[in-house]
């Protein structure tokens, strides 16, 4: 079990607090609105009313001993900065921040936190590519314009024959293919009749993905 802090509970930074929770481990909750703070009191170890944009309060809090910290704050970016100067005089050594807009992500760069996240872009991108490929239910993205898929065979490619449908984009690879209780991996995909339900994890450039994702949607 580790000790997380969460700076700013708001509804980002509350959801971040309680799966942390949920996955069995130790999280400190800093906000300074009471009602935010009633909000998880009960769902989370340590919930606290608390000026994180002071050293002393943060230090005093323990926060020093935490595996990492997310701040979350919202609107107050001066707020937001100070904190994670705070956190890093305080040696903290893992930092997740949430950006407001794109200067605030610049300073944040400047700062050298470990992930600066953009929770609102993130969602609207994901949305996205859901309505434009709706074929794909979920999608992770990796380096170099490459990502990793999640499809759901659809009931018009029940008995399609998947080596023919990876011919038309021969760089996507086939991860794994899940049926019912079963699982196939790379090696032994390659000669499989699809049927509805099945489930796909693909790997490739986004424009090879894309192309894929027409040809099984048509």
């Amino acid at each position: 079990m580790a000790i997380f802090t969460v700076i700013g509970l708001g509804s980002f930074g509350e959801t971040i607090a309680t799966e942390l929770t949920r996955l069995n481990h130790d999280v400190i909750g800093i906000d300074t609105v009471q009602r935010n703070i009633e909000n998880v009191a009960d769902r989370i170890a340590h919930a606290v009313i608390a000026d994180a944009t002071d050293e002393k309060v943060l230090e005093e809090l323990n926060v020093q001993k935490c595996e990492a910290a997310i701040v979350a704050i919202g609107e107050d970016i001066e707020a937001s900065i100070l904190c994670v100067l705070n956190l890093k005089n305080l040696g903290v050594e893992k930092i997740w921040v949430k950006a407001k807009t794109k200067s605030h992500h610049m300073i944040l760069s400047h700062l050298g936190v470990d992930k600066i996240i953009h929770p609102e872009e993130d969602m609207g991108i994901r949305i996205a590519h859901t309505l434009s490929y709706p074929i794909v239910s979920r999608y992770m993205s990796l380096e170099d314009d490459r990502f990793i898929v999640k499809i759901i065979i659809p009931e018009h490619l029940h008995g399609a024959n998947l080596p023919a449908l990876m011919r038309q984009s021969s760089a996507v690879r086939v991860l794994m293919l899940k049926r019912g209780k079963s699982t196939y991996y790379e090696t032994n995909v390659h000669f499989t009749t699809l049927q509805q339900g099945d489930l796909l994890i693909l790997e490739g450039l986004q424009s090879d993905l894309q192309r894929l994702s027409e040809s099984f949607s048509s």
